[in-house]
């Protein structure tokens, strides 16, 4: 890929990673067109009717996407000066992902089902509609859930350490002849009530189990509401940043704040 000069590399980059001039925008539509048409291809193969009918023509298509798309991948990465970022964003190894299943189906069986993971890539679509405002508020819930972290982490430990120990309770108050056979048993049954899915495969019928089983029901309730009030409160500290549908022309690297004179991966001037 290196026989690219800088002026053919310069007019690849604006082909394929710029949404702002014409024909960027016209070549992340085709993309999308045909990333639709593929992951469509993947599903109706997927029913047994049609696959037996027109099988044939499925693996054609499927095949004729899969160049496409790793032509489309080869000439990402001889438009960028610094290819090695791009193959290790997160874009990067979809692309990757998405032609990968293919080739190895020549090698292991089922594996081109995996190929819907093509859809992923259609969080393009953000740049090239445009739609800069949502790209701010997804960037600033995405800070938002980062800085949650540490405490939802924190919260989700204390809920397994409920849930073990109100399994062990259960286990210990019912036994086997209710349904609490076993200890992991009884700690599926707390996980499954403490969320409030309730299944109904297993219930308590002692009343020392019917207690309990009503304490972890309410404290089900509350303990919904913590995560959810965390990444609030994230969110509402959170500031939002416009950030710029311009890809860097050295990485690729998107997501750069609107008034960024530098790459902030690769360091290149945008």
């Amino acid at each position: 890929m290196t026989f690219l000069n800088q002026s053919k590399r310069q007019k690849l980059h604006e082909a394929i990673f710029e949404a702002e001039t014409p024909l960027g925008k016209f070549f992340d539509i085709l993309l999308i067109a045909a990333i639709l048409a593929s992951v469509t291809v993947v599903m109706l193969e997927s029913v047994g009717s049609l696959d037996r009918e027109y099988g044939k023509l499925f693996d054609l298509l499927e095949w004729i996407f899969t160049i496409l798309f790793t032509l489309e991948y080869l000439a990402r990465i001889a438009s960028l000066k610094k290819p090695k970022f791009y193959i290790q964003s997160f874009y990067g190894i979809i692309d990757l992902l998405s032609v990968l299943p293919t080739y190895l189906s020549l090698l292991f069986t089922g594996t081109q089902a995996l190929m819907v993971l093509r859809i992923m890539r259609l969080l393009r679509i953000f740049r090239v509609l445009k739609l800069v405002r949502f790209l701010s508020e997804a960037n600033k819930l995405f800070n938002a859930l980062r800085a949650s972290m540490p405490k939802i982490i924190v919260f989700l430990v204390g809920v397994i350490c409920i849930n073990l120990i109100v399994g062990t309770l259960m286990y210990i108050v019912e036994g086997g002849e209710n349904g609490f056979d076993s200890i992991p048993r009884s700690i599926y049954w707390a996980i499954v009530t403490m969320t409030t899915v309730g299944y109904g495969d297993i219930a308590p019928a002692t009343v020392a189990g019917q207690t309990l089983a009503s304490c972890i029901m309410i404290l089900g309730y509350g303990i919904i509401a913590v995560p959810t009030g965390i990444v609030t409160s994230e969110i509402h500290l959170a500031k939002s940043k416009l950030i710029s549908t311009e890809a860097c022309p050295a990485c690729g690297s998107e997501g750069h704040e609107s008034d960024a004179k530098f790459c902030k991966f690769c360091g290149t001037k945008m």
